[in-house]
């Protein structure tokens, strides 16, 4: 019996190559099936989350009548409806008041809470503690409690029926930005301020220049929290903005659009997905600085 001699260049024979196909596809699928079986909680929430995003997205391309119905899929793709929410509502001025709204809410915010912040995390001075106390307090204390006279003022000033009653209270900081801040902060070990003051800085030059680069997950996280905060604030600019289109979030001029289309479900749902798109890209592109600062704002007391 002659012995089949093989060259070690040469491929294996077809039952080898077969052989080990198969174990291959058997290996993949083992790694699969752990992987569901390991994130299977994981995939349940996340479809979950995800089941009213597509029932969103589906509405939205219906006709008028269709949307009316029990119908889950569209029977034609009905794209011009996301032009016709722009052609029967002021949509792009109320995109520009909300990023008018966050974007400076969210400068103010940052750039008034850091100071505090520091001075909270790194300072020693008397009435600190009862300083931070106060914080907490005012993260606790809720909105409508002081919205009556916090309004009687602004409207004594004129400044009612605009969104500037809204952002230039946080020119004053934020208590909760100030608390996530001071988290942070206060785990930057001391050695570097002090190194700092060694060389000579004041402690706005060691803020500036040895705090915040060592600061900018927890900034980040902080800016994230209140730039979505700001867009998607409604009982704000509903005591504030008046009753002008002009004046109008989007969060408000979606509930505006939705009571003068009320049964017509298509228009109000592209509406929504055209108001929650930016949040979702935005978070898309910056979660994982955001997961990162929100870790890290938590590290210790």
């Amino acid at each position: 019996m002659s012995a089949t001699i093989v060259d070690p260049g040469t491929a294996p024979p077809r039952p080898v190559a077969a052989h080990a196909r198969r174990d291959g596809v058997r290996a993949r699928r083992r790694r699969v099936l752990v992987w569901i079986a390991t994130h299977a909680l994981a995939v349940a929430l996340a479809l979950m989350f995800l089941a009213p995003v597509v029932f969103i997205g589906l509405t939205a391309l219906m006709t008028d009548q269709q949307a009316l119905t029990s119908d889950l899929w569209p029977r034609s793709w009905n794209w011009d409806n996301f032009a016709t929410v722009f052609e029967k509502s002021m949509l792009l001025r109320w995109t520009a008041n909300t990023l008018m709204y966050a974007v400076l809410g969210t400068v103010f915010t940052v750039v008034s809470s850091v100071p505090v912040a520091y001075a909270l995390a790194k300072f020693r001075f008397p009435g600190r503690r009862l300083a931070f106390l106060l914080v907490i307090t005012a993260m606790m204390l809720p909105p409508q409690v002081i919205a009556v006279p916090i309004y009687l003022v602004w409207a004594r000033l004129g400044l009612t029926d605009s969104l500037w009653p809204l952002i230039l209270p946080m020119l004053l900081g934020d208590a909760f930005s100030i608390f996530l801040l001071r988290q942070f902060l206060v785990t930057i070990p001391r050695d570097y301020t002090d190194a700092a003051r060694v060389d000579g800085c004041s402690d706005f030059t060691t803020l500036v220049r040895v705090v915040l680069p060592m600061a900018r997950p927890a900034i980040a996280a902080v800016a994230l929290f209140q730039f979505f905060y700001c867009w998607n604030d409604y009982y704000g600019p509903l005591l504030y903005a008046g009753v002008e289109q002009d004046h109008l979030t989007l969060s408000l001029g979606l509930a505006t659009f939705k009571a003068f289309h009320s049964v017509q479900w298509n228009l109000t749902m592209a509406a929504t997905l055209l108001v929650t798109a930016p949040v979702i890209i935005v978070f898309f592109f910056a979660q994982r600085v955001f997961i990162e600062g929100v870790t890290l704002t938590g590290v210790k007391g």
